[in-house]
């Protein structure tokens, strides 16, 4: 597995902001079947930094209703990504996604 097929995008919402201004963590989404070990080669290989901690969850999808219908969005994995503090990681959607 590349790494661009590992991080699949950034997740940028104001809890993440928080753990990057406090913490220097990093938040994405990612492969879900991909381990912790791959997403830290993938960020460091990606981004040229030096990553201290990874950190992995699974988000469990939403229940949606498309009026008598009821569905399920799908599962994705979360990862956390905490890197040195004389590192920084610049998230802009393109630099992420291009291949």
């Amino acid at each position: 597995m590349e790494a661009r097929d590992i991080i699949i995008r950034p997740i940028v919402t104001e809890k993440s902001m928080q753990l990057f201004n406090r913490d220097n963590k990093y938040t994405f989404r990612v492969a879900k079947d991909a381990n912790k070990i791959q997403i830290r080669e993938a960020v460091e290989e990606i981004f040229k930094v030096r990553v201290l901690r990874v950190t992995t969850m699974i988000v469990k999808g939403k229940t949606v209703r498309r009026g008598r219908y009821v569905g399920k969005k799908s599962d994705w994995k979360k990862a956390i990504v905490q890197v040195h503090q004389e590192d920084k990681i610049e998230i802009n959607g393109a630099a992420l996604l291009e291949s």
